[in-house]
C-alpha cells in the first residue's frame, strides 16, 4: 500500500482524521499538502505544504488552495476530501439552516476541491480522489436527517464523478465510517464502548490503500469502515 513519490492533497487536514491521514500518507512515502479552514498548526511544519484559513466551500478559494498545493508538490496524484462537520438535530426542534450548513461544509467542499483538482489529476498517470461519506448515509436515525442527507450527497458525488473520470485514469471512491474514535466523540458519548469505534488511524489506512496503485481497479466504490458498531 505504498505511496512512494505520490503527491497528495488532504482537505480538513488539521482535524483528528486529517492529522491521522497526513501522518499515514507521509509514512507511506507520499509528499503531502495539508489544507484546512483553521490556521496552520505549528506541528505541520514538516509537511511539504500547509495551507490554512481556506474556505473550501468557496470555489475560488478552493481553486487557489488546490493550485498552490499542486505547485508546491510539483503536481497532484491524489485528493482526500476530509473537510466536514456534524450536527445532531431533530427537524421539529432544529433549524432548516442546519441543512444548508451541512450541505455546504460536507458536500460543497468536496465538489469545489474535486473540481479544482481534476486538471492536475488528469496529468497524473494514476489520479485518485477519496471522499468521506458516512455509514449513516444509507439509513438515517432521528436527529441525523441533515447529516445523513449531506453524506448521501457525498456518496452520489463519488458515484457520478467516478463515471465522469473513468476514462481519464482517475479513480473516485468513498469510505463510509461509523463513529470515529475522537476526543470530541468520547466527550459527547462518555458511556459508549470506545473499543468498538473506528480509529482515525484505521480509517486512514483504508484511504491509503485507495490512493495506492494496488487500488487501480477500484472506482465508484462506497466502502463501509464501521469497526464493531
Amino acid at each position: 500500500m505504498g505511496l512512494q513519490g505520490k503527491r497528495i492533497a488532504v482537505t480538513g487536514a488539521f482535524g483528528a482524521l486529517g492529522a491521522a491521514m497526513v501522518e499515514r500518507a507521509v509514512t507511506a512515502g507520499a509528499r503531502v499538502a495539508a489544507i484546512d479552514r483553521a490556521p496552520v498548526p505549528s506541528s505541520y511544519a514538516s509537511v511539504a505544504s500547509a495551507i490554512g484559513n481556506v474556505d473550501l466551500a468557496d470555489t475560488d478559494s478552493a481553486a487557489t488552495a488546490i493550485d498552490a498545493a499542486a505547485k508546491a508538490l510539483g503536481g497532484l496524484d491524489g485528493l482526500v476530501n476530509i473537510a466536514g462537520t456534524f450536527r445532531w438535530e431533530t427537524l421539529a426542534d432544529g433549524s432548516a439552516d442546519t441543512w444548508d450548513l451541512l450541505y455546504r461544509v460536507n458536500v460543497r467542499t468536496a465538489v469545489a476541491a474535486s473540481k479544482a483538482a481534476i486538471p492536475h489529476l488528469s496529468a497524473s498517470k494514476a489520479g485518485r480522489i477519496v471522499n468521506i461519506s458516512a455509514a449513516a448515509s444509507t439509513k438515517a436515525g432521528a436527529g441525523m436527517g441533515a447529516y445523513a442527507a449531506s453524506k448521501s450527497g457525498v456518496a452520489r458525488l463519488t458515484e457520478a464523478l467516478a463515471e465522469e473520470l473513468k476514462d481519464k485514469a482517475i479513480t473516485v471512491n468513498a469510505v463510509l465510517p461509523s463513529i470515529i474514535d475522537t476526543s470530541a466523540n468520547r466527550k459527547d458519548m462518555p458511556k459508549a464502548d470506545f473499543s468498538r469505534w473506528v480509529t482515525p488511524a484505521q480509517l486512514a489506512d483504508v484511504i491509503v490503500f485507495l490512493l495506492s496503485d494496488r487500488a487501480s481497479a477500484v472506482t465508484g466504490a462506497l466502502l463501509p469502515v464501521t469497526g464493531r458498531v
